[in-house]
């Protein structure tokens, strides 16, 4: 085969593999990492009141349709779990949060504890089963789940 050929098969391979990295990276919740000071989210950095049991932080942008999708997922969560809020926050217009949690793309979700402090996390819009988990990972005692 000529070079031309290997050079055009390697770049398939290539792009295939990192398509398939992409596409399983892509909405999966994971743990974060936090420094011994455990920053804190506020209300006054939400612009909205923390839920009781945990928040679904939702980073949003106007015309991501994953975006969309993402609200979807967590209002129906928040809704079949009792004490938890969803909050969503236009990371356009808020840059400075944006910075601070290094958010690299919308829609970009946290998880967080009733103090305010992240336990999970997920670029791209997560499935729902994987944020209710991510919520009975992050608070094992909360309530049971209405069905809704």
């Amino acid at each position: 085969m000529q070079p031309a050929v290997w050079i055009l098969l390697a770049l398939v391979v290539v792009t295939t593999g990192v398509g398939l990295v992409w596409r399983a990276r892509n909405g999966a919740v994971r743990d974060v990492q936090t420094d011994s000071d455990g920053a804190l989210l506020t209300s006054s950095d939400l612009g909205a009141e923390l839920g009781p049991r945990a928040t679904l932080l939702q980073f949003s942008s106007a015309f991501c349709a994953p975006c969309r999708a993402a609200r979807v997922v967590l209002s129906d969560v928040a809704g079949m779990v009792d004490g938890v809020a969803h909050v969503e926050i236009d990371a356009e217009s808020h840059l400075d949060l944006v910075r601070r949690l290094d958010v690299m793309r919308t829609p970009t979700v946290f998880v967080l504890d009733p103090h305010g402090r992240i336990v999970k996390r997920a670029s791209g819009a997560p499935r729902k089963a994987d944020v209710l988990a991510a919520l009975g990972a992050a608070l094992p005692a909360a309530p049971g789940v209405r069905d809704g």
